[in-house]
């Protein structure tokens, strides 16, 4: 992972949590009492962001000790035991929000991802996520559905070449387009272009763009798009995606499915943060 992009997120989101200070833990807590915690899933899915949780409680307070009992990746069923937590009553306090925000929205994002991977996992098709990510999260988000068992496109504007189509309206065409980016860019970087119908397709194709983006199209359109291509260049379908229809997609032929849903349209998985012992006082 990201470590210095992670931790520099987490040190602003304690920031933005904590102030100046926890005043409910501070004036009512005893600076010594210790305490045991433990993370508890309420729901089912797959564990993503436990080492991120984990990281929240030890930047907090680096005594903590924190036991991982089950590791991003791994399935969880409901009443499964994923960590315990063990330190300062008043450290385990402050951090659990924060620690629980991160573990729940990721493990949401692996969930999903998953559920989508297995249900295409007969055919050659990938799925890949989008920059539709919740901003500044998109390191930590691109990670979970690399833990779900996705693939990620590229991270930002910065690495990777993709026209879209108000690029191609701006620039004057797909040819045009693709022919000023040759000029330009590395030739160590790949070009992709959006196409919303198959005439689109066949410009870039004649372009020689090396992936084609299938924006909308419909399930005939991406058949017939697939047997056009024939190889030449690798095809990805996207626009609308989702468990409902991410089966018919995948049988068209396409090589990728991009799908923003598994970023910016899931639920957070359930999962609790519970004191289950106090000693001192």
């Amino acid at each position: 992972m990201y470590e210095r992009e992670i931790q520099e997120i987490i040190n602003t989101a304690l920031k933005e949590d904590i102030g100046h200070q926890d005043m409910t833990t501070a004036n009512l807590i005893p600076e010594q009492q210790q305490s045991t915690g433990r993370f508890l899933a309420k729901a089912s899915g797959v564990v993503a962001g436990i080492k991120i949780s984990q990281k929240v409680f030890t930047t907090l307070d680096p005594s903590i000790s924190f036991e991982i009992i089950k590791h991003d990746g791994e399935r969880i069923e409901v009443g499964d035991t994923i960590a315990i937590v063990k330190g300062k009553t008043a450290s385990l306090l402050t951090g659990e929000r924060l620690a629980l925000n991160f573990l729940q929205r990721l493990s949401g994002v692996a969930t999903k991802t998953s559920e989508l991977v297995e249900s295409i996992k007969y055919y050659k098709a990938e799925v890949v996520d989008t920059r539709k990510t919740t901003p500044g999260l998109r390191v930590m988000e691109k990670y979970a559905v690399r833990v779900g068992g996705g693939r990620n496109h590229r991270f930002g504007l910065y690495d990777g070449i993709m026209i879209k189509d108000n690029h191609i309206k701006s620039a004057g065409g797909i040819t045009k387009a693709v022919i000023t980016l040759r000029q330009k860019v590395p030739h160590t970087m790949k070009i992709e272009v959006e196409v919303e119908n198959l005439l689109q397709l066949q410009e870039a194709l004649d372009a020689g763009v090396d992936i084609i983006m299938l924006d909308n199209m419909s399930i005939e359109d991406m058949k017939t798009a697939v047997d056009i291509t024939a190889g030449k260049a690798l095809l990805e379908a996207s626009g609308g995606i989702n468990e409902a229809n991410i089966v018919e997609v995948a049988r068209t032929g396409v090589d990728l499915i991009s799908t923003g849903a598994i970023t910016h349209s899931v639920s957070s998985l359930d999962i609790s943060f519970d004191i289950i012992m106090v000693e001192g006082d």
